[in-house]
């Protein structure tokens, strides 16, 4: 499995983690050339903005399990955080639910996520992540509730100022919507949250005795510090 059956660990010990987009349809020569840029805990991918098929998935991830990366994904869309354990099926490590506001959300998104005694997971198929542990069942599914990780997509105003509520037990990453959120505080142009940095402040004020932790997509390696520095320890980039 390499360093990442730590991934989990890593971000909710407050590790700074680097992960990469690398898009659906790579080739194994496109991951390498991509990972071998900079020293990245993850590569990232996506389906909410970009064309996907199961089938695809599958292959992505099993390109990156020979290249020995993780692979994080984002659904397509907040109202299938019921999938959430099926997408797992299909071999990614690290699921995140775009739009999230309501509680329910994530209550869903946790019973899916995990198996049984934390969820209610469906035992699993043969593309899993760390399918060569085989079909122990218990040891599998513990292996997995230690080792997955669920980051909710915070995109409004109203999931900000709410964001402790959905702060639940098991989910271990917020990550931040910044174009998304930008509509929202433009159609609520007197509120007191008048920034980005505003709103990230904000949320690390209210989640930093939790364990759960802040992404950012800032896209630029240039901008890590500035992330850094406001308290986010995982940053998604675009490849160099």
């Amino acid at each position: 499995m390499g360093n990442d059956a730590n991934l989990k660990e890593r971000i909710r010990r407050g590790d700074i983690v680097i992960g990469v987009g690398i898009p659906i349809g790579s080739t194994k020569s496109q991951f390498e050339d991509i990972l071998g840029k900079d020293d990245y805990g993850f590569a990232t991918c996506d389906s909410q903005h970009s064309p996907f098929s199961e089938h695809m998935l599958v292959d992505h991830c099993n390109i990156a399990d020979e290249v020995g990366i993780p692979i994080h994904f984002r659904i397509k869309h907040t109202q299938l955080a019921f999938l959430v354990g099926n997408i797992a099926d299909l071999g990614p490590a690290f699921i995140e639910i775009p739009l999230v506001e309501e509680q329910s959300t994530v209550r869903e998104a946790l019973d899916w996520f995990y198996f049984p005694p934390e969820g209610r997971r469906s035992w699993v198929g043969g593309f899993r992540w760390g399918a060569e542990l085989g079909h122990d069942r218990p040891g599998y599914a513990k292996w997995w509730n230690e080792n997955g990780v669920i980051c909710l997509q915070v995109e409004s105003l109203r999931a900000i100022e709410n964001i402790r509520t959905l702060a639940m037990p098991g989910i271990d990453l917020f990550s931040w919507g910044p174009a998304d959120l930008e509509f929202d505080r433009e159609m609520h142009p007197h509120h007191p949250f008048k920034t980005d940095d505003d709103c990230i402040k904000h949320v690390m004020d209210q989640v930093n005795d939790l364990d759960v932790r802040m992404s950012y997509r800032s896209g630029d390696p240039d901008l890590r510090n500035k992330y850094i520095d406001l308290g986010v320890t995982v940053l998604m980039e675009r490849a160099q």
